[in-house]
C-alpha cells in the first residue's frame, strides 16, 4: 500500500487537530508544514514530529516529496493558497468555507481541472459516522417526508476574542464561519432551496454578529437556520418528517453528536448507536482523500465540485439577502 505524504499549509489550531488525527490514518504520513515564519513552523513541526518545516507557503508547495496539502488558513486566504498549491501540481484538501464567494470557488476548480490535480472542500461532517447513519435512516423512510429543519449554532467568544471573527478583511461574521454548517445540513436533507430569506444583526465592524435564514421549498418544506456570536446556543439540529424526527445533539456537526430518534408524535426517545473512533474526526476525510489519490482521481464522489459550487452559490445568495459584503466581492 502506497503511503500518501501530507503537507499542512498553516499552523493554527485546526491545523494541529488535523495533524493529530492524521496519525490515525495508516496509509498517511505528515512530512511537511508551511508557515509564514520559521519559528512557528519549527514549533509545529517539533510538536508533531514533522520532517520538513518551511518558513513560507512557496517552499511547502515546491517540496517534491509532498503528495497532498491540507489548507488550514483563515478562509479569506483559501483562494490564493489553493491556487498556489494547484499551480505547483499539489493535490489539495481545502478547509471550509472553500472560498469567499462563487467566483473564487469556480476559479479554484477550473485551475484544478486545468492542472489535472485533485481538489476537495473539507466538509468533514459528510464523512462522519453519525451523519452517514442519519442519511441512512432518512433513506429508509423512518422520518417519512421531510417537512422542516431547525438548526441553531452559536457561541459567545471568550476573551481575547479572535480578530478573524469580526474583521471583514478576514471574512469575519457568523455565516461563513459557523452558519455554513447550518446551510450544509439543511441542504443535505432538503436540497437546494427554492426561496431564501435572510436578515442579520451587524457587529460594530459591519459583519454579521447574528443571522437568521429561512429556506422555503415549493413543496411546502421549510428550514430555519440561526447563527450567532452573541450567545451560547445548544448547537443542535432537528430534522422533522411526517412520520418521525431526528435530533442531532450538540455538537451536530462533529462526530461526538448523538442521534435521538422520535417516532411520530410520541415523546419516547431512542438513542441510535453510532460507532465512534478516537480523535477529533478529521481522519475520516483524510482517509477518503487518500483513497481518491490512490485511484488517480481528481474529484471526490462524496464532496463533488457541483456540491461545493451549489453551497457557495447559496451562501452568496444568503449574504446578498442579509446585506453581508466583503472586499473579495468587489474584485
Amino acid at each position: 500500500m502506497k503511503t500518501i505524504r501530507w503537507g499542512i499549509l498553516g499552523a493554527g489550531r485546526i491545523a494541529g487537530k488535523f495533524a493529530s488525527d492524521l496519525k490515525l490514518v495508516q496509509d498517511a504520513e505528515l512530512i511537511a508544514v508551511g508557515s509564514r515564519s520559521q519559528a512557528t513552523a519549527d514549533k509545529f513541526g517539533q510538536e508533531f514530529g514533522i520532517k520538513y518545516c518551511h518558513s513560507s507557503y512557496e517552499a511547502l508547495v515546491q517540496n517534491p516529496e509532498v503528495d497532498v496539502i491540507y489548507i488550514a488558513t483563515p478562509h479569506v486566504y483559501h483562494h490564493e493558497n489553493a491556487l498556489l498549491c494547484l499551480q505547483h501540481k499539489k493535490a489539495v484538501l481545502c478547509e471550509k468555507p472553500f472560498a469567499m464567494n462563487t467566483r473564487q470557488a469556480a476559479e479554484m476548480i477550473a485551475t484544478a481541472k486545468e492542472n489535472k490535480v485533485f481538489l476537495m472542500e473539507a466538509l468533514w461532517t459528510k464523512f462522519h459516522p453519525h451523519y452517514k447513519k442519519m442519511r441512512k435512516m432518512i433513506g429508509q423512510g423512518l422520518l417519512g417526508e421531510i417537512r422542516s429543519v431547525l438548526i441553531n449554532f452559536g457561541f459567545k467568544p471568550l476573551d481575547p476574542v479572535p480578530a478573524r471573527l469580526f474583521d471583514p478583511a478576514l471574512g469575519g461574521g457568523t455565516v461563513l464561519d459557523i452558519g455554513i454548517y447550518n446551510v450544509f445540513m439543511a441542504m443535505s436533507v432538503l436540497g437546494k432551496p427554492d426561496h431564501i430569506d435572510a436578515v442579520m444583526t451587524p457587529a460594530s465592524t459591519g459583519v454579521d454578529e447574528q443571522c437568521a435564514i429561512l429556506f422555503r421549498y415549493n413543496n411546502g418544506a421549510m428550514a430555519q437556520l440561526f447563527s450567532t456570536f452573541s450567545s451560547n446556543l445548544a448547537t443542535e439540529a432537528d430534522i422533522c418528517g411526517t412520520e418521525g424526527r431526528i435530533r442531532l445533539t450538540s455538537k451536530f456537526y462533529e462526530p461526538s453528536a448523538t442521534i435521538e430518534y422520535y417516532k411520530e408524535r410520541t415523546d419516547s426517545r431512542q438513542i441510535i448507536p453510532v460507532e465512534k473512533e478516537p480523535g477529533f474526526g478529521y481522519q475520516y476525510e483524510a482517509c477518503h482523500v487518500n483513497e481518491c489519490l490512490k485511484k488517480g482521481l481528481t474529484e471526490s464522489s462524496v464532496v463533488t465540485f457541483a456540491d461545493t459550487l451549489l453551497l457557495m452559490e447559496t451562501l452568496d445568495q444568503i449574504r446578498e439577502k442579509a446585506g453581508i459584503h466583503y472586499p473579495a466581492d468587489n474584485i
